[in-house]
């Protein structure tokens, strides 16, 4: 709206910044009604200000408004509009229209839900008890809900995919073809897409599987109806590595080591090879760097080191569960949500603590500025508070010879 300048000035003063706030509210809230009362505190030039619209007169304190009484008195005012749009025009924007947004959402959701029974009926599973429970399920953990407007596509991706494999479950097939068949790409299955975690999940409810919370058991579960998951592109690095066994896998392991070779190990290799991957009581020291590792094998140690390579692969995060590993990555935001992960994963902190991080600030490291948003550090909270304060990244290689040192 367009008000005269003197009086948009004389409406726009701080002493009234409260009341129009507090109106905005309850028009907000009551679908732009200029219904009902507001209480606020006026001080002397509140009183004064709201005393000089036409019709109005209140004493300082606490005092309940009218809003038919204030609308009113605008639209005779020289604002010569009501009370929406005035106080819109001077608390910033049009105001919201919170039970029009809460019919809609609820039209929204509502729509969602009859996707998805649709899609239900339309795979053959309507009237299956296990899918009454992935449904519950859906509802539960508000994945749906909360997955926007392809939600229903990402459900129907997953209900396809279960039709294929319950109707076929010895047919051999890869995850990434089950994929492209349901979903137009070899990625839609994956564990970190919407759908395939809705799908995993619905899997688990069919074959009364508890839900996998580790990726070989998400590999697993797949596999009980014959889809292999890619098992050999993901890596990690590893270094002076010599599992205790005497099986052909541990002497290869054993002899690597012992030739000083960097091993690339794939979640192929680690599902044939034997439980006990390092000897008893042995910490695996994990970093987040390649050049890391580089430098810590040019260096000779013979201490077991793994290098995740930034988020860790399958292969890392089942390395990682199955060793007593300490972990280092890099003080910015994004190595701190690594690091955070690896730790609540069962790692325990190396040198990743508030202490090692200024120690590393003051040693005059070359400054590289954070960037992104900040992340919680639960296993020290001072760090969190430590890096927002200096705003300074560090990275693993600028410390390797605390690390080296500690090798």
């Amino acid at each position: 709206m367009s008000m005269p300048a003197k009086t948009r000035t004389y409406l726009a003063d701080a002493s009234l910044a409260e009341v129009w706030q507090k109106v905005r509210k309850r028009l907000e809230t009551n679908g732009h009604r200029a219904v009902g009362t507001v209480t606020v505190e006026l001080d002397s030039a509140a009183a004064q200000r709201l005393s000089g619209l036409p019709g109005i007169a209140v004493r300082p304190g606490q005092r309940r408004l009218k809003l038919a009484e204030l609308d009113e008195a605008l639209r005779r005012s020289a604002a010569k509009a009501g009370l929406v749009p005035v106080v819109a025009d001077l608390t910033g924007g049009p105001l919201r229209d919170r039970p029009s947004e809460r019919l809609e959402r609820a039209e929204t959701v509502r729509q969602l839900w009859d996707g998805v029974e649709r899609a239900l009926h339309a795979n053959g599973f309507g009237t299956a008890d296990w899918a009454r429970s992935w449904i519950s399920w859906l509802h539960q953990s508000t994945l749906l809900v909360r997955g926007g407007d392809a939600a229903v596509a990402e459900f129907e991706v997953a209900a396809r995919a279960l039709a294929i494999v319950l109707a076929e479950p010895g047919t051999s097939r890869m995850l990434g073809e089950l994929a492209n068949t349901v979903g137009g790409s070899s990625h839609a299955l994956d564990a970190d897409q919407l759908a395939g975690r809705i799908a995993l999940r619905g899997l688990g409810f069919a074959l009364g599987v508890e839900d996998p919370q580790t990726p070989r058991g998400r590999i697993e579960l797949w596999e009980q109806v014959g889809v292999s998951v890619d098992r050999i592109s993901g890596t990690v690095l590893i270094w002076a590595f010599r599992p205790p066994g005497r099986d052909a896998w541990s002497r290869m392991m054993q002899m690597r080591a012992d030739l000083g070779l960097i091993s690339h190990m794939t979640m192929a290799e680690l599902a044939v090879a034997p439980n006990a991957l390092v000897p008893t009581r042995e910490i695996v020291s994990g970093c987040e760097n390649p050049q890391v590792l580089q430098r810590i094998a040019e260096s000779g140690i013979d201490r077991p080191v793994a290098c995740f390579s930034g988020n860790p692969s399958s292969a890392g995060q089942l390395l990682a569960a199955r060793v007593a590993l300490r972990y280092h990555g890099d003080f910015d935001w994004p190595g701190v949500a690594i690091a955070a992960r690896m730790i609540a994963a069962g790692a325990e902190p190396w040198r990743m603590g508030s202490r090692d991080y200024q120690e590393a600030v003051s040693a005059g490291i070359p400054r590289i500025p954070l960037a992104g948003r900040s992340v919680a550090t639960p296993w020290d909270p001072d760090l969190q508070a430590a890096m927002e304060r200096a705003e300074q990244a560090v990275h693993e290689e600028s410390v390797l010879n605390s690390l080296i040192g500690d090798l």
